[in-house]
C-alpha cells in the first residue's frame, strides 16, 4: 500500500474529439479518439488509467525520410516492422493524423513555420501535403522518431515528430518511479495530477514537514475562503514531478512548497533536478525496449525521485526557502494596475490572465511583491488548462522578483 492522500475533484479528461485537427474524414479511429489525452485535477487512480490506456496503443518508429509521406493531412509511414503483441503481429505502417504538436514537430524538423503549416491544414490541404513532401524530399538520408498511437489497424495519430536522438522516458516510468521513491520515504502525502499532450505533472506535498511563514502571510487573505495568512501562516514541503513524451521539455522535478490557507504551490524552478531527453542516434525501425534498457530507465528516475524526496521534503529546506523569499516579498506595490501590465509584458501573460491576476491580486488584499507571488498561483489554480496552469504557477516567484523591482 502507498501511503497517500489523493486530494482534488473528479478528472475532467478531454478527449481526442476536441482535437481541431480530427475532422469527418481522418483516418482515426474509435478506438484511438475516445482515448483521453489529458486531464486537469486528475486523482492519481484516474491520471494512472489513462496512461495505461495510452500505453496500449503507444508505437514508437525510427523512419528515414522515404518511409514518410503526406496524404490528405495525415502521415503515411510504409516499411516498419511489423509489431510483435499478446495477440499476434500487428502491421506498424499506416495512415496518422498529426495532432497539433505532431503538426509543430513536422513544421520543426523540416524548416515550414508552424503557423503556416496550420493554416494550410484548415483552409488548403493540398498544400499542406506539398510542403511536407517536398521538404521530406529535401532531407534524404535523414531519420526521425514519430510517437504514435495506433489503432493496430493501420490508423491512429501522430503525438509527436521528434529527433532521431530523442530519449524516450515515459510517463507510467516517472509516475511508478516517483511513488516508490515516495514510499520509501514512509511519508504520508497528498497527489494532485494533470495531463495534457505536452506534459503529466504530479504534485506532491506532505502535512508531516511543515513550517511557518507569518512575514510571508501576514497581510494575505485567500480569495477562495477569506481565511488570513495571519491566522494561520502555515506552509508544506512538497514536489512536483513533470515529463514530457512529446518533446516539450526533461523530465524533472522541482520543490514546491505549498500555502495550507489557500493551497498556492509555490514552485522553487531554480533548484530543480532535470533529466534532459537526449540520447544515441536510435536505428531505423520500430522501437522495442529490451528489459534490461527498461529497468535501467526505471533504476534511475527512481533514484532521483528517492535523492528529491531527501533534500526537498525537508523543513530546513523550506525554511531556508521561505526566508529567500521573504527578502524580496516586503516591497509594497504602490500601482498593481502598472505592475500587472509589467509584469504580464514580462512573462507572456495573455490580457485575460493579466486581468485574472489583478482580481486575486485584490481579493488577496496585499499590496506587496509578495502579493503578487499570492495572486499569480492562486490565478494559476483556477485555469481548465493543464498547461497554462503549470505555467503561469511555475514563474509565481518571477513575478514576484520583477514586482520587487518596480
Amino acid at each position: 500500500m502507498y501511503p497517500y492522500i489523493h486530494e482534488g475533484g473528479a478528472a475532467t479528461p478531454d478527449r481526442m474529439t476536441n482535437n481541431s485537427n480530427l475532422t469527418e474524414g481522418s483516418a482515426v479511429s474509435d478506438t484511438i479518439s475516445t482515448i483521453p489525452l489529458s486531464a486537469r485535477h486528475a486523482s492519481l487512480a484516474d491520471l494512472t488509467a489513462i496512461l495505461n490506456q495510452q500505453q496500449g496503443h503507444k508505437l514508437d518508429i525510427v523512419a528515414g525520410t522515404g518511409m514518410l509521406r503526406a496524404e490528405a493531412g495525415h502521415l503515411r509511414i510504409t516499411g516498419a516492422e511489423p509489431v510483435l503483441t499478446d495477440t499476434g503481429v500487428t502491421s506498424a505502417d499506416g495512415l496518422y493524423l498529426p495532432t497539433e504538436l505532431g503538426d509543430a514537430g513536422l513544421g520543426e524538423k523540416l524548416g515550414i513555420p508552424t503557423a503556416y503549416l496550420r493554416k494550410t491544414r484548415a483552409q488548403a490541404l493540398h498544400l499542406y501535403d506539398t510542403n511536407v513532401n517536398g521538404w521530406l524530399d529535401l532531407q534524404h538520408g535523414k531519420r526521425y522518431l514519430a510517437r504514435c498511437l495506433s489503432d493496430g489497424n493501420g490508423g491512429g495519430i501522430l503525438r509527436a515528430f521528434l529527433s532521431d536522438g530523442y530519449k524516450i522516458i515515459d510517463h507510467l516510468d516517472v509516475l511508478m518511479s516517483a511513488l516508490t521513491g515516495i514510499r520509501e520515504s514512509g511519508l504520508r502525502v497528498n497527489l494532485a495530477c494533470d495531463l495534457s499532450e505536452r506534459r503529466m505533472v504530479v504534485r506532491v506535498h506532505s502535512e508531516a514537514i511543515k513550517s511557518l511563514a507569518p512575514t510571508l502571510l501576514r497581510n494575505y487573505r485567500s480569495p477562495f475562503t477569506g481565511a488570513t495568512g495571519a491566522d494561520n501562516p502555515t506552509v508544506f514541503a512538497g514536489l512536483v514531478f513533470t515529463n514530457s513524451e512529446t518533446g516539450a521539455g526533461a523530465m524533472t522535478i522541482t520543490p514546491r512548497i505549498v500555502v495550507q490557507v489557500c493551497d498556492n504551490g509555490v514552485t522553487v524552478t531554480k533548484d530543480a533536478l532535470r533529466a534532459v531527453h537526449l540520447g544515441a542516434k536510435m536505428d531505423e525501425g520500430t522501437i522495442r525496449w529490451s528489459n534490461d534498457t527498461h529497468e535501467a530507465n526505471l533504476s534511475l528516475i527512481g533514484k532521483q525521485a528517492r535523492d528529491a524526496v531527501r533534500r526537498f521534503l525537508d523543513v530546513r529546506y523550506v525554511r531556508r526557502k521561505i526566508e529567500e523569499i521573504e527578502e524580496k516579498a516586503g516591497r509594497r506595490i504602490a500601482d498593481p494596475d502598472h505592475t500587472i501590465r509589467v509584469v504580464g509584458q514580462r512573462l507572456r501573460f495573455t490580457e485575460d490572465q493579466q486581468r485574472l491576476i489583478l482580481n486575486h491580486f485584490i481579493d488577496g488584499g496585499d499590496r506587496t511583491a509578495g502579493g503578487m507571488l499570492h495572486a499569480v498561483t492562486s490565478a494559476a489554480q483556477t485555469l481548465s488548462d493543464p498547461d497554462a496552469a503549470f505555467d503561469m504557477e511555475s514563474v509565481g516567484i518571477r513575478a514576484m522578483e520583477i514586482a520587487a523591482t518596480l
